[in-house]
């Protein structure tokens, strides 16, 4: 397969490991039903796979330098089939403890963003890359596919039976990837050791710019997706039933990845800097709109689905920026720490939501508020302090002349 279809392959793949990434969002509340949990508990049962994902996306992307996409693809594939079982059994089984350390395991079908940045990345120009790394990023509609399917399998087959049926997919999964992936034929294994390859990344001032706005942008998907069938099934909330609460969390999922494309390829027409603050202030705006608790079924529906409009699209700028700014030989690094600080902004606004619930006014008011303060901060620190253009790296935009030839 050529570029073309490589994509669409790493596309669907991170479709799939995101639907088992994101399996204990849609069961949330039944398991807290059934194990009497609090909202902390049940915040902390969400966002345990959040943690290991985030920070395994390190050295993931680190190896995928190392030994390629095609092999990285398929080693995460495989290693998410025995945690999506064990998290089935302890699930239907009812023991808490156990599950919490499954969905830590779980936590490795999210490092498959290390591994398909710098896959798909290596097969375009830097002119496409935007394009590449928006569609790639469509994969994230796994979320909407388990919110969707996954409350609906628990319901039709059982709870064990759900998780054997990931388990199949995610098998089927790996076998297409060992056929048909194939690396760029210009991409080339990076021996550097570890520890140096991540410190020079970390050198880099593009990496710390843009682990602020994913942080923030994609971040704010991951909780909201992870979160959100908590949240509106919450009495006094809106109180929906599990499946109703995952039909609504697959719509704010699709409308972020239909709007993740468009960022990347915006990004590639103009300045993704633009691209990026417009999503940050639309997100502070839509953040504070939430938090008034707009009425089902319209207003609430134009609210989250805009909100999750500007993260997408912000998701899908900062990756056309990155992609355009880092060196091409570390693009896997700086990939594998900017999508950790990505999923570590998904990590902690649950746990901030479940502990700054307010019970007495059955309201989420103060965690949503922080979310809007935090909005604002870093859209006044990317207008003001980060740089549109790398200096360590240039890249010509179709049509323009090269920085050196218009300093003559």
């Amino acid at each position: 397969m050529g570029a073309r279809g490589n994509l669409l392959l790493a596309t669907f793949v991170s479709m799939i490991d995101f639907w088992v990434w994101n399996d204990l969002g849609p069961l949330s509340s039944r398991y807290s039903e059934s194990m009497a949990l609090s909202s902390s508990q049940s915040a902390i049962m969400v966002a345990m796979p959040v943690l290991v994902g985030s920070l395994g996306r390190i050295p993931v992307g680190a190896l995928t330098d190392r030994y390629g996409g095609r092999r990285m693809l398929l080693v995460v594939t495989l290693a998410s089939i025995i945690p999506i079982l064990l998290v089935g059994y302890f699930g239907s089984s009812g023991s808490y403890g156990a599950l919490l350390a499954s969905a830590l395991l779980l936590g490795v079908a999210g490092t498959v963003f290390a591994v398909g940045i710098p896959f798909v990345s290596a097969w375009y120009p830097p002119e496409r890359k935007g394009f590449a790394t928006g569609v790639f990023g469509a994969g994230m509609v796994g979320t909407a596919v388990a919110a969707f399917f996954t409350p609906r399998f628990d319901n039709w087959f059982g709870g064990m039976q759900t998780h054997f049926i990931l388990a199949a997919i995610l098998a089927g999964t790996a076998v297409l990837v060992f056929l048909c992936a194939s690396n760029a034929p210009q991409w080339k294994p990076q021996k550097e050791p570890f520890v140096p390859k991540m410190w020079a990344a970390m050198k880099l001032p593009v990496t710390w710019n843009m682990c602020v706005l994913y942080g923030l942008v994609f971040g704010g998907f991951v909780a909201f997706s992870s979160y959100l069938p908590t949240y509106i099934a919450t009495i006094d909330v809106y109180d929906f039933d599990p499946i109703q609460a995952g039909s609504r969390t697959a719509a704010f999922a699709i409308a972020a990845v239909i709007a993740r494309p468009i960022g990347g390829m915006l990004s590639d027409r103009v300045p993704p800097k633009n691209v990026v603050l417009v999503s940050v202030a639309g997100t502070a705006v839509f953040a504070a709109l939430v938090n008034m608790q707009p009425e089902p079924e319209w207003q609430a529906g134009l609210v989250f689905g805009g909100l999750a409009f500007f993260l997408g699209i912000g998701a899908g700028g900062v990756f056309a920026w990155l992609s355009q700014l880092a060196p091409a030989h570390r693009v896997g690094s700086v990939t594998g720490i900017v999508s950790a600080a990505g999923g570590l902004g998904g990590y902690f606004p649950p746990l901030i939501m479940g502990a700054t619930y307010d019970a007495a006014g059955n309201n989420y008011h103060l965690g949503l508020t922080l979310l809007v303060i935090t909005a604002v901060i870093i859209l006044v620190y990317t207008a003001m302090l980060v740089p549109a253009d790398d200096p360590t790296r240039r890249v010509n935009r179709p049509g323009s002349r090269p920085k050196e030839e218009a300093r003559q």
